[in-house]
């Protein structure tokens, strides 16, 4: 359905011309297979790299097969006792753990995905030794989670090294109406075309505003609008902001002074203090983010920080006659400015110093 895989197609013709017009409905199958299959996944290296993503393994679910570890896992299955046959199928029996039976392998003799799955996790625990392994799910597959994590019980393998992150589906919206679909897949709108639209920083951002288990409506329109309304906006614009500052004080001579040349009992206004509070939160935010598997927690605290900053910004002056208040203040906005770009780069999203 859509132009790319009609464009797939014609490139294979071009390519191998007649070579496959006497091949069998298999052979020709097999070869459009590998062939589409190459090119998708080299595409899909490009988008990732393009959104700041870059895997360090990519793994072949067909190799499960070609060595032979889809076999070798459901033999141990059946040794420990795990399956039974019915309907000339073989089922993992999940009922023992209160879970629905599932099919591994089929009446034709064809194993589910299901087998490979459990195949795929008993390779990153007992061939490559992962001490805890971490599965991004879309919440429709919820259901699967208790039986995939019985099915490492049924391998020996302790069910609590995996843990399974649930994500919602996103919904694109432009204003009040739902985006419609890509006219060149024919399907939903692709990353790449959404990046095209709103650029990776909005993307990234936006993206990770809320939890993994929100649901969550992408307003386009906002994700390019240039108003403190649109929250990547603001937050860049905070770190610009801080930048210009600096900037016109080194223009007047005044640089940013060390930490031991300042006098920190000056900053007395709670707008201040509501920034120093912020700033020293970072490290603390980082922990929880990462021990609850939420980054969402990061973006959540740029935007605070973002505030604290445009606070203070309204009501205190950094360029004020007072010498030793206006360098206290410069420390303060630049130490603020070095925790945006901080966090910022750990979400990786740009942290510009022009707007």
């Amino acid at each position: 359905q859509g132009a790319d895989v009609i464009e797939l197609a014609k490139e294979f013709a071009d390519i191998y011309e007649d070579k496959y017009v006497t091949a069998t409905s298999d052979e020709r199958k097999k070869a459009l297979t590998e062939f589409a299959l190459a090119k998708n996944v080299e595409l899909m290296k490009k988008t990732l790299s393009d959104y700041r993503i870059n895997y360090d393994v990519w793994f072949n679910e067909s190799s499960l097969y070609t060595s032979g570890e889809v076999d070798e896992t459901l033999r141990l299955l059946k040794e420990n006792g795990f399956t039974y046959q019915k309907e000339g199928a073989l089922w993992f029996k999940a009922s023992q753990d209160g879970e629905k039976d599932e099919v591994l392998v089929r009446a034709n003799g064809v194993p589910t995905y299901f087998a490979a799955d459990i195949a795929y996790h008993r390779n990153k625990f007992e061939k490559r030794g992962f001490d805890k392994v971490i599965d991004v799910w879309g919440a429709d597959h919820h259901g699967h989670v208790a039986r995939m994590k019985y099915a490492m019980e049924a391998l020996k393998i302790d069910p609590d090294k995996l843990e399974v992150v649930l994500m919602q589906l996103v919904r694109l919206m432009r204003g009040n109406e739902a985006a419609k679909m890509s006219k060149r897949s024919g399907k939903a709108i692709t990353l790449d075309v959404l990046l095209d639209e709103i650029g990776i920083d909005a993307a990234r951002f936006f993206f990770n505003m809320r939890n993994a288990g929100s649901h969550f409506e992408f307003d386009l329109e906002l994700a390019v609008a240039q108003t403190n309304n649109n929250p990547v906006f603001y937050v860049q614009y905070a770190h610009a902001r801080i930048c210009s500052i600096i900037r016109l004080l080194a223009d007047d001579n005044i640089e940013v002074p060390l930490c031991n040349d300042i006098d920190v009992t000056l900053l007395k206004e709670k707008e201040e203090h509501g920034l120093l509070r912020k700033i020293g939160e970072l490290p603390d935010e980082i922990i929880a983010a990462a021990q609850t598997l939420e980054p969402s927690r990061l973006t959540r605290y740029a935007i605070e920080l973002a505030t604290e900053f445009h606070s203070f910004y309204n009501a205190c002056r950094v360029n004020v006659d007072d010498v030793n208040l206006c360098i206290a203040r410069l420390k303060l906005i630049d130490t603020t400015r070095i925790t945006l770009a901080n966090v910022l780069g750990i979400i990786a999203v740009d942290a510009p110093e022009r707007m």
